[in-house]
């Protein structure tokens, strides 16, 4: 077979260097190829992720999403979810390990929640001493912060709790007058109060579940039917018993027969 002299070129350029060029471009070409795989798997997981923040619902849902979709942009928010889910299972420890471990990791606007969540959860385990220093430390760096009357109502608690009733009064009359142009702000010390005043050493469970079991009774007690009023007792008609006539019996007359009396015969003249 006889070659055109056009095409010698371009033999003598594959033999040298086109295998070699075809070997680039299959490496380019895959390299493409997987980019753009690994891109769509990432935006798959991304939505996957995305729909079980919105979907999962309880510890166990939240446990395994937030393991699954642990590296993409929707694992804090699972995170900080699954914490809270803890936290009303009052799984007091597992919340507190997953609030510590998001602190400095936690989704855009929710920067400040692994702090107070923390915190609560100190609370929660009686570690009264720790939460106080906890909603204190948290309250002083972020006095604007949205969670910072939580966090000074929090601070108080904790105090009362841990024994000094007068003290966390004080405190919460502080507050309260700090807050005096916010109606909202002086409800919640105003409520705090109520509860602290309340409070006894004996009870186990913490002021906030305290408060929550009094909110849930109080809506329970709203939610409950009405029950009618027992209907009044009426007098029960007389009832008439019906005279019953004894049947008059006769007796038959016996006749008596006439017994006829000989008249006395007169006397004989003599």
């Amino acid at each position: 077979m006889t070659i055109p002299e056009e095409l010698l070129p371009v033999i003598d350029w594959w033999e040298k260097d086109g295998k070699q060029t075809l070997a680039i471009v299959a490496v380019c070409g895959l390299a493409v190829l997987g980019y753009y795989g690994v891109k769509n798997y990432r935006a798959a997981q991304a939505d996957a992720a995305a729909a079980a923040l919105m979907d999962a619902t309880g510890v166990d849902e939240l446990a395994e999403a937030a393991s699954r979709y642990e590296g993409t942009k929707a694992g804090p928010a699972l995170r900080l979810r699954l914490a809270k889910a803890y936290f009303d299972a009052e799984k007091y420890e597992e919340a507190l390990d997953l609030y510590e471990k998001l602190d400095g990791r936690a989704p855009e606007g929710f920067a400040n929640a692994p702090a107070v969540g923390k915190a609560m959860c100190l609370e929660a385990l009686e570690r009264y001493d720790e939460a106080k220093a906890a909603f204190e430390a948290f309250a002083d760096a972020q006095p604007k912060s949205y969670l910072a009357l939580t966090a000074q109502l929090g601070a108080a608690r904790a105090v009362a709790a841990g024994g000094d009733k007068a003290k966390a009064l004080e405190m919460l009359a502080a507050l309260k007058e700090s807050v005096k142009d916010d109606e909202l702000a002086v409800a919640r010390v105003e409520a705090a109060t109520s509860l602290v005043k309340r409070w006894e050493k004996r009870a186990k469970r913490s002021l906030f579940d305290a408060a929550d079991a009094a909110a849930q009774q109080l809506e329970a007690a709203a939610a409950a039917p009405a029950v009618e009023a027992p209907a009044p007792v009426t007098e029960a008609p007389a009832v008439e018993v019906p005279t019953v006539e004894t049947p008059t019996v006769e007796t038959p007359a016996v006749e008596v027969p006439a017994v006829e009396v000989p008249a006395p015969e007169a006397p004989a003249a003599e």
